[in-house]
């Protein structure tokens, strides 16, 4: 099996909503998704990686058998419904009486309240429900400031990219100290694919760099490589809106030495973060 394929997570929110700014065609259909997971299975990925509140998308996977799969959810605070709630329901949806792990959306959502949150979490995985908690960061600073309140996370998630490797650091020590790290957005939503011409000014400045990206050969790959043969990194989470792009992206894994070398250009946080995209 290969060890680099063991280490893919598949992310699931493009099962559940329109997703992605390369993704013309909309939500993923369901016979789809039972493919793209038969195929995972297969393949010797392990990990799957959705949330409360990725629309539809648990509802969808809780269709399939998922018993050889570790899930990954999140719950998002400040949402309609409680963190107990969202647990309960991601379970049901799921089909699932345990999780391998549960996150916090909203990271800082765990210090908040004397720490009210993180204290429900470790009771899920007192009892069993859970068996690592943590939380997904979008900033460094949303980070240093949990990390200094003295909680000690099982697992973090976090975007980790050709052109977005803010986190390294923090990665680095959290690993060593025994840490899980889960990574997403190795493709950037897509934009790595995107033609520039289409792309609007915001991206400007990187528009040069995307250009130069595309003239490699198996691009997937190679931006798939370059964070998988990190070895502070556990899982790294890709999104797939069909079994082709699946099997294209992990067919090549480990058959060829990566051209990638590290980028040195410094990019704009809005860039990198892709919530701050424009809408349209």
């Amino acid at each position: 099996m290969n060890s680099l394929i063991n280490k893919i997570g598949l992310g699931t929110v493009q099962f559940g909503a329109n997703y992605g700014i390369s993704n013309v065609k909309g939500k993923t259909p369901d016979a789809e998704v039972k493919s793209i997971l038969a195929y995972a299975q297969k393949s010797g990925i392990n990990y799957l990686d959705t949330a409360h509140a990725y629309g539809t998308a648990e509802l969808v996977l809780g269709k399939n058998n998922l018993n050889e799969f570790k899930i990954v959810s999140k719950y998002l605070s400040g949402a309609e419904n409680s963190l107990e709630q969202q647990i309960h329901t991601s379970l049901k949806r799921l089909k699932q009486s345990s999780l391998y792990a549960y996150l916090a959306h909203r990271p800082l959502d765990l210090i908040e309240n004397n720490c009210k949150n993180w204290k429900v979490l470790q009771d899920y995985k007192s009892k069993g429900k859970v068996a690592k908690i943590g939380a997904s960061f979008n900033t460094i600073e949303e980070m240093d400031e949990l990390l200094s309140s003295g909680i000690q996370l099982d697992i973090i998630q976090v975007p980790y990219n050709f052109f977005d490797t803010r986190f390294e650091k923090n990665m680095q020590k959290l690993h060593k100290s025994g840490c899980e790290i889960h990574t997403r957005s190795t493709f950037l939503q897509g934009l790595f694919f995107c033609n520039t011409n289409e792309l609007s000014s915001f991206f400007e400045e990187v528009k040069p760099l995307i250009k130069e990206l595309q003239r490699i050969e198996n691009l997937a790959t190679q931006l798939l490589q370059y964070v998988l043969k990190r070895d502070f990194i556990d899982v790294v989470n890709i999104g797939v809106n069909n079994l082709d792009q699946l099997v294209e992206n992990i067919s090549l894994l480990g058959k060829f030495e990566n051209q990638l070398v590290s980028n040195d250009k410094a990019i704009k946080n809005e860039i990198l973060i892709p919530s701050k995209w424009p809408k349209h």
